[in-house]
């Protein structure tokens, strides 16, 4: 497996003592649909995950409530022992229902079995990255997130976290979890056609906190936009490419965890 690679689009970024390629893997799609139960080809996830390294890809964002637990096991699956380069980033704060609802789980005691459910099905003692989620389905919701930011930070304490983030987050809890503890990264909904969070990219480049946006593409529902087909028809690039590369230039903070389930559509 591949060393950090410079030559994947936009080099690479620091979280806190982590280095990662700015252009990561999403790992939600690995999992069935709607993000529950298995994928319909196990083999074919695994591989995906293999070439995103072998490509020299060092983030993969993912999450136990994935399936749930089904891409941490593929991850573990297809790339454990991990090579040092690679950094995982997982998310807690929200399980799955029988009905593939997305409820919310952030009082302290949901929060220590999720850190322990990624720990074990990922096979790690620790882990590099932690973002508390918030908000719900619908979107980020305003409201205290102290309490269960403060279980993470005791969590961080006990050596069991290095570094923390937040998602689906306001820009007041941004700051208000930034008056609690240092944070390394918000991941948040973002894209071409949805940019409601346009003075908090800029606002955490210059704080040095990397924007990571979830749905770049425009998730269930992808982009489409007549600009941008002429933009990659003039380019002959595909619309989604130009999608990506224009938030790559949006700013030097923000990384990219598009999704695939297919390596050529990786590739």
């Amino acid at each position: 497996m591949s060393t950090p690679s410079l030559s994947l689009p936009g080099g690479i970024w620091t979280l806190g003592d982590l280095t990662v390629t700015r252009f990561g893997y999403g790992a939600m799609q690995l999992a069935g649909p709607w993000v529950m139960g298995p994928p319909a080809d196990r083999e074919g996830a695994l591989a995906v995950m293999r070439e995103a390294v072998d490509l020299g890809i060092t983030h993969i964002d993912t999450s136990d409530a994935y399936g749930p637990r089904v891409t941490n096991e593929l991850i573990r699956e297809a790339l454990h022992p991990y090579p040092e380069s690679l950094h995982i980033v997982t998310k807690v704060g929200a399980t799955r229902d029988d009905q593939g609802g997305w409820p919310p789980a952030r009082r302290p005691e949901d929060l220590r079995r999720q850190v322990h459910d990624n720990l074990k099905s990922l096979g790690l003692d620790v882990l590099d990255l932690v973002n508390l989620r918030l908000g719900n389905a619908e979107g980020p919701q305003s409201g205290s997130l102290a309490e269960a930011f403060e279980t993470l930070v005791e969590l961080q304490q006990q050596g069991l976290i290095r570094h923390l983030g937040v998602s689906n987050a306001t820009a007041e809890q941004v700051t208000e979890a930034q008056s609690i503890a240092p944070i390394v990264c918000v991941q948040n909904m973002y894209n071409l056609a949805h940019r409601h969070d346009d003075k908090l990219v800029d606002r955490l480049a210059t704080d040095g906190i990397a924007y990571v946006p979830f749905f770049p593409l425009g998730g269930f529902t992808p982009l489409q936009s007549s600009a941008l087909s002429a933009v990659a028809a003039r380019l002959e690039a595909t619309p989604m490419s130009v999608a990506l590369a224009w938030l790559l230039r949006r700013s030097p903070n923000i990384l990219l965890i598009p999704g695939t389930s297919s390596t050529a559509h990786l590739r």
